[in-house]
């Protein structure tokens, strides 16, 4: 880091409040995001429409709540109902609104690796500080097939990638030794985990190593996920309370384990409850609850089903929010 970085994170760290600093500014390292990294809902009229002004109130929401970054356009961003054009516009308009204050993180995965690297390429120019990338999912690659074509958009696009393995929806489970073998190329940075399986936490350092970022899918099990040496968690739940989720990854990767406890304590339902039907059906309807978003979504996707609704609104008022 230079010199010039030093004395402004610690200027910021002295002067400004402590909670507003994005958590990879004051880790000392500019090179990776870390913390509380929110999947960003895309807000939808109720006839499908993406509403960008609402989009814009979120992401100053999010900025003033403390969120390490932003993930535009993942699954809970419904990637998989928004045509090219909308993804890429959720994406820019995404970073025009953050305006440099935190990251902006892209998701352009696909399970054509010729999609992957157009998405990846768009992102780039975008703005975007870094790609997140699902590994193919239907086809069902084998590990060389997953490690070719991540190597395939790693050289196509010069921009730090994070790669994204979620078995539950993909059908598909990248090893960590592929992850390790991916590490070893330039710009790809980390990977997001959302096995909820905590043995991976060591299997993927010991094999990535240490300047490699990992960050949790999984927000049940995302502050021990940290606590055991991750980097952060791409949330769910952040949608509904980020300045939580800010406080609890940062106790976290400070290795106050009693802290981050009680943190995580207070909004544990969220991560439970937020899963009660399809990513992202419980989270949008939270949020419309909240007033936040309108109730659009997409099909296939479907409003949050009567029998679930208490689920989740109990949920809501154990974390205080009704």
């Amino acid at each position: 880091m230079t010199l010039f970085c030093i004395v402004l994170c610690r200027w910021m760290t002295q002067h400004l409040n402590r909670d507003k600093i994005p958590t990879f500014i004051i880790s000392g390292d500019v090179s990776m995001i870390q913390g509380s990294l929110v999947a960003l809902v895309t807000p939808m009229a109720e006839n499908g429409a993406v509403d960008f002004e609402c989009l814009r109130r979120l992401v100053e929401w999010h900025v003033q709540e403390g969120t390490d970054a932003i993930v535009s356009v993942g699954t809970t961003g419904e990637s998989s109902t928004l045509d090219e054009q909308e993804h890429c516009e959720v994406i820019r308009r995404t970073i025009e609104y953050v305006a440099g204050r935190i990251p902006v993180i892209a998701g352009t995965g696909a399970n054509s690796t010729a999609e992957a690297i157009h998405l990846t390429r768009q992102a780039k120019e975008m703005g975007a500080d870094a790609c997140l990338l699902v590994t193919p999912y239907y086809n069902k690659p084998t590990q060389e097939g997953l490690y070719l074509h991540f190597k395939a958009v790693a050289e196509a696009v010069d921009i730090p990638q994070i790669l994204y393995n979620v078995p539950g929806r993909t059908a598909c489970d990248m090893k960590p030794e592929t992850a390790g073998r991916l590490a070893e190329l330039t710009n790809i940075v980390g990977i997001k985990e959302a096995t909820g399986d905590l043995e991976r936490v060591a299997a993927l350092r010991g094999l990535c190593g240490e300047g490699f970022a990992l960050y949790s899918g999984d927000d049940a099990t995302a502050r021990e996920f940290i606590l055991l040496g991750g980097n952060g968690v791409i949330s769910v739940t952040a949608n509904l309370v980020p300045a939580r989720m800010h406080r609890m990854c940062r106790a976290a990767l400070d290795g106050d384990r009693d802290a981050a406890q009680a943190f995580d304590n207070g909004i544990a339902s969220l991560h439970e409850k937020l899963f009660v039907e399809s990513n992202p059906i419980p989270v949008k309807w939270a949020l419309a609850q909240m007033g936040r978003i309108p109730a659009g979504i997409r099909l296939p996707l479907t409003p949050l089903s009567e029998s679930a609704r208490p689920l989740v609104h109990n949920a809501m008022a154990l974390a205080g929010l009704i």
